[in-house]
């Protein structure tokens, strides 16, 4: 593999993570779910402004790229509850300095 090669492969990388984050509430979720899993409706309370269809949306996509899980709980009521995957956790951690960011600029 040449250094070219693989400078693309990294460039290729991370325009994937900034795919993934850049996208319309995708951070924001992300940030809901670091402390600990969260129901449908509690991420919908913490994102008001984030209509339920396109919260569906986002989790699936979340979902799909192993980022998010989705738990079933089966107690009475059945319950279904979000949480960050090892994937989800680093990339929030890796968020994290956003957040830093905002604090002292914004």
């Amino acid at each position: 593999m040449t250094k070219q090669t693989n400078k693309d492969e990294i460039c290729h990388k991370v325009e994937e993570c900034y795919h993934i984050i850049g996208k319309k509430w995708m951070g924001l979720i992300i940030y809901a779910l670091m402390k600990e899993p969260k129901r449908f409706s509690e991420i919908h309370t913490f994102i008001p402004d984030l209509s339920k269809r396109m919260l569906n949306e986002r989790m699936k996509e979340l979902e799909d790229g192993g980022i998010v899980i989705r738990n079933v709980i089966t107690d009475r009521p059945v319950r279904t509850e979000y949480s960050l995957t090892k994937k989800g956790n680093d990339l929030g951690t890796a968020l994290q300095s956003v957040e830093d960011w905002a604090e002292k600029w914004l």
